[in-house]
């Protein structure tokens, strides 16, 4: 395939926003209980902000857990990356790598990391279809954006251990 022609393609995909996670009644009662006793000791010494703030943190991760995650859809076509409404030109991104099968670790998904200019959050991971990796990396590669190994953060693992 030609450069001219890479430039022009253009791919879409969509996948949830999340992967979605069953919890028990047993993961909501002890989010319960950490978080009204949190807020007790906290109000014994006399942190009534930090109290409201660990109160109306648990309401919301509460909320997230059971909230069902949304379609994104995702596309590269000829000005960049666009996620749902958002275009991240191809002069923003930095790098990226496209994770498909990782040694030594089972359950592995296929990822997109683009590292973008963003302060907030820079390197954004993005689930794949296995299928429109070799379409994703010739584009990303023809607009001569260079191509650096980027894995999934810690702190994911993390909160994927805790069933976040």
């Amino acid at each position: 395939m030609d450069r001219a022609n890479t430039l022009d393609r253009k791919i879409s995909w969509s996948a949830f926003e999340y992967e979605e996670k069953s919890r028990s009644q047993d993961w909501f009662w002890a989010l319960g209980i950490i978080v009204v006793t949190s807020s007790i000791a906290s109000m014994i010494f006399g942190n009534y902000f930090f109290a409201a703030l660990l109160i109306l943190s648990g309401l919301l991760l509460g909320f997230f857990a059971i909230k069902k995650p949304e379609i994104v859809t995702y596309e590269l076509n000829e000005k960049g990356l666009k996620i749902k409404n958002r275009l991240y030109p191809y002069e923003n991104i930095k790098s990226f790598w496209i994770q498909l099968n990782v040694t030594g670790e089972t359950n592995t998904k296929p990822l997109l990391f683009i590292h973008s200019e963003r302060i907030f959050m820079p390197i954004i991971g993005i689930p794949i279809d296995g299928s429109v990796a070799d379409d994703i990396y010739m584009i990303l590669s023809s607009r001569n954006i260079e191509e650096v190994e980027m894995k999934e953060h810690p702190s994911e693992k993390i909160m994927e251990f805790l069933g976040f």
